[in-house]
């Protein structure tokens, strides 16, 4: 019996967890390719923006030349964050190595939170989903085990056909669940990688911006 059937088939406890697995399952899937495809884009991007701004005479122009490489904004909101002055305010105060390291940690934050979206979904699914189809197959076993008591008579067929549709629930909460799990592990050492070189690049920018201040 498919998952469709037993759905069709199912009371309205079981038709709930059925959709709820359902939509898990599609948000998931959402979330891992779209994060695939960024976390590739943004994997090569960093890479090349980094080595595109080491190479350039001078700030601005390297700001020009990452704009180039830089398709998911990762690296050009901590250049930018770098320009940005507040004469005059208590974001002025301290000294420029002061305020370098508050802008771009403000930066920095901003962007990991842009390469971290989708990561709650994918753990919330992955330690659910399983709960979910073990709630769906207690539920169905629990009316298979109903439905005996009132025809008073148990044979092993009247047993196996609804226990083992009841047992569906529990292979597709698996089935919701390992996607996702595996996907917030690959994804969490990608986002670690991109995570470390954009500090790098922080921490070396902030360096070469307060030598310049000072010279």
């Amino acid at each position: 019996m498919s998952l469709l059937e037993l759905f069709n088939q199912g009371d309205a406890v079981i038709k709930l967890v059925t959709a709820l697995l359902l939509a898990m399952s599609v948000a998931s899937w959402v979330v891992i390719l779209w994060k695939a495809w960024l976390l590739r884009r943004a994997s090569r991007d960093v890479g090349r923006s980094t080595a595109a701004f080491w190479q350039s005479p001078n700030v601005e122009e390297a700001r020009q030349k990452v704009s180039g490489f830089d398709r998911e904004a990762l690296v050009l909101p901590l250049i930018a964050a770098t320009q940005v002055s507040a004469a005059g305010s208590l974001a002025a105060a301290g000294d420029r190595s002061q305020q370098l390291t508050r802008v771009l940690r403000d930066a920095l934050h901003l962007v990991i939170d842009k390469l971290q979206f989708g990561q709650v979904l994918l753990a919330t699914v992955g330690s659910t989903a399983p709960f979910v189809g073990l709630l769906g197959t207690v539920w169905g076993i629990y009316h298979a085990l109903t439905g005996i008591a009132t025809a008073g008579q148990i044979t092993i067929d009247k047993v196996a056909g609804p226990v083992g549709e009841a047992l569906i629930m529990t292979a597709a909460g698996l089935a919701v669940a390992i996607p996702a799990v595996l996907g917030y592990n690959i994804f969490g050492r990608l986002i670690g990688r991109v995570e470390a070189d954009l500090e790098g690049f922080a921490r070396d920018l902030r360096e070469l911006l307060t030598h310049n201040s000072q010279g």
